[in-house]
């Protein structure tokens, strides 16, 4: 039997060493050379993972999803940076950045589809604002007369208000200037309620209002469930070729409707008590009287502290007594959840990035606020005489960081397509 010598030549029909071709300045069997000093035991340098991807925000899923409490904290602080002004490039700049995020991290769920509901009630309420100053005029003085509309007559206690009479480019300017803002707020809510889950956001309340969160939620789920049955028997009438309107086919439609809706009531009322819904824990009298004083002063100090952040002149007071305020409220919801004897299922869990998502709202309201004190013709443009408005340049910088959760907050999963 001949034996085949490193180095020498194959003898035709020889099967090859195991491994590939052996000899010198063949490759190693672990894989080629990188040529870049790669340690023998060590991984090479070209199997290491990029350090990119680890940086980029995951795809969403149960174990990461966002607490919807941070959404909510974000859409917080924009609604109070346009709370400070009514700039409408500013305004116009902070609805872009909420527009943004939306756009970026919405799902597919039916509370999700409610922004653009919430956009169209913006522009409705800048419409009636504007409505409003035309017919019942403004007390904003004004020089340059539009037109003229016909004035009613108004008896004497009425004095101070008018119906009709001129329309000045002054007042018209001032109506839409405040029903962008209005329209603003109302957008920042809209994206809060696009992005946050309502019914993990009732999940997570203190044990202190668990039930008015069971309430809110058992509606929220009824409500649906009654749209589905209407549907349903109106498209069973049709196709048996009955009417669905008028007040006959109302009748018929709504006895069905309601009789499931009470069967559904009798069945969550059973589950409920089988769970022990509404049971609680005894607690000294000390203790409840001083939850309730505590929960109904911070409740007190965070309505006085809205206030004085909304109003122009009560940005001094307004912060630390809502801050106060929340602090108490939160002391006396932590004392009166221990009457609420109960567990949470897979709680949601506060994590980076929810800090991340509900600092970048923060940050977004105090740097406004800070920075809008520089520039308060920049904040408020003027209207008599009127003036062009201007973007001032740290707020809208500061408006700007809002955009952080399209970037650091899980990417929602695709919908299949059929």
């Amino acid at each position: 039997m001949r034996t085949v010598r490193a180095g020498a030549t194959a003898v035709p029909g020889a099967a090859p060493p195991r491994g590939g071709t052996a000899g010198p300045g063949a490759a190693p069997a672990h894989g080629p050379a990188t040529g870049r000093g790669d340690v023998p035991g060590r991984p090479s340098s070209r199997l290491r993972p990029p350090l990119l991807p680890t940086l980029r925000a995951p795809e969403a899923s149960r174990s990461n999803a966002l607490h919807p409490g941070a959404w909510w904290l974000w859409a917080l602080g924009l609604a109070v940076a346009a709370s400070r002004t009514t700039n409408p490039l500013l305004l116009g700049l902070i609805v872009g950045v909420a527009g943004y995020v939306v756009a970026a991290r919405r799902t597919d769920a039916p509370w999700a589809r409610s922004y653009g509901a919430f956009v169209k009630l913006g522009l409705f309420v800048v419409a009636l604002r504007v409505v409003f100053s035309l017919l019942l005029g403004s007390p904003i003085p004004g020089f340059h007369v539009l037109f003229t509309l016909p004035e009613a007559p108004l008896p004497d206690w009425m004095q101070g208000i008018r119906i009709g009479g001129r329309v000045t480019a002054e007042q018209l300017v001032f109506a839409l200037y405040d029903g962008l803002k209005l329209a603003t707020l109302l957008i920042c809510v809209g994206a809060a309620n696009a992005l946050a889950n309502p019914a993990r956001l009732l999940k997570s309340l203190p044990g202190a209002l668990y039930e008015a969160g069971v309430a809110v939620v058992v509606a929220m789920t009824f409500a649906p469930n009654l749209v589905a049955d209407v549907v349903r028997l109106r498209t069973a009438r049709r196709l048996r070729g009955r009417a669905t309107g008028g007040v006959r086919a109302l009748l018929q439609i709504g006895l069905p409707v309601l009789e499931g809706a009470l069967e559904r009531s009798v069945a969550v009322a059973a589950s409920m008590d089988a769970r022990g819904y509404g049971r609680t824990a005894q607690v000294p009298p000390a203790v409840r009287r001083t939850t309730n004083v505590l929960t109904l002063g911070g409740l007190l100090g965070v309505c006085a502290g809205s206030y004085g952040l909304l109003a122009a002149e009560g940005a001094g007071y307004g912060l630390p007594l809502l801050v106060a305020g929340l602090l108490t409220a939160v002391a006396g919801l932590r004392l009166g959840g221990r009457r609420t004897v109960r567990t949470r299922y897979r709680p949601d869990r506060w994590g980076v990035r929810a800090w991340l998502v509900a600092g970048s709202g923060v940050a977004v309201a105090v740097l406004v606020i800070v920075t809008g004190a520089a520039v308060p013709g920049a904040m408020h443009p003027g209207v008599v005489p009127l003036e062009a408005p201007e973007l001032p340049v740290w707020p809208a910088v500061s408006v700007l960081l809002g955009l952080l959760p399209a970037f650091v907050a899980p990417v929602p999963k695709e919908s299949p397509r059929p």
